[in-house]
């Protein structure tokens, strides 16, 4: 997947890489097209297998709260990923301690996503079907290619 050219390493990527693809942990694992495979679930799933991802990043995924909701009926879809694209920016505690520089929620692991699938390609994967109603994968893919730098 790549070359070297004197002491640098210059990465030759697949045609039409997908920059931020979105996966099923379910669907097969493909080494040469995926880039680095994100587990955004808020449960990783118990007798998963742990070698289909390569980071898991639970704060990424719904919060608890919005899922129990969500599992019992008390959202539709669209309310269900409004509630979560918010809860991606939340404004937390640190944010009061820091008076120039504020996290404003996942904004700078959104950019960090987002560089990364610029130069490598990442895969976002989910325990559900994607693009299911409710799937909050194409939410979160779309927050990471508009996070700015």
């Amino acid at each position: 997947m790549g070359r070297e050219m004197g002491r640098e390493m210059v990465l030759v990527l697949p045609e039409n890489l997908p920059v931020i693809a979105l996966k099923s942990m379910g669907d097969p694992v493909d080494s040469e097209r995926d880039g680095l495979r994100v587990l955004v679930e808020r449960h990783r799933g118990r007798g998963r297998d742990h070698e289909k991802y390569d980071v898991w990043m639970a704060s990424l995924g719904p919060s608890e709260g919005l899922l129990r909701d969500w599992a019992e009926g008390e959202l539709d879809p669209g309310l269900f990923l409004r509630r979560y694209r918010e809860e991606l920016l939340l404004v937390g505690e640190i944010d009061q301690r820091n008076t120039t520089v504020k996290n404003h929620g996942q904004k700078f692991t959104l950019r960090l996503l987002r560089e990364i699938g610029l130069r490598l390609g990442v895969t976002l994967l989910g325990h559900g079907a994607v693009g299911r109603e409710g799937c909050h994968l194409g939410v979160l893919r779309e927050m990471i290619e508009q996070s700015a730098l």
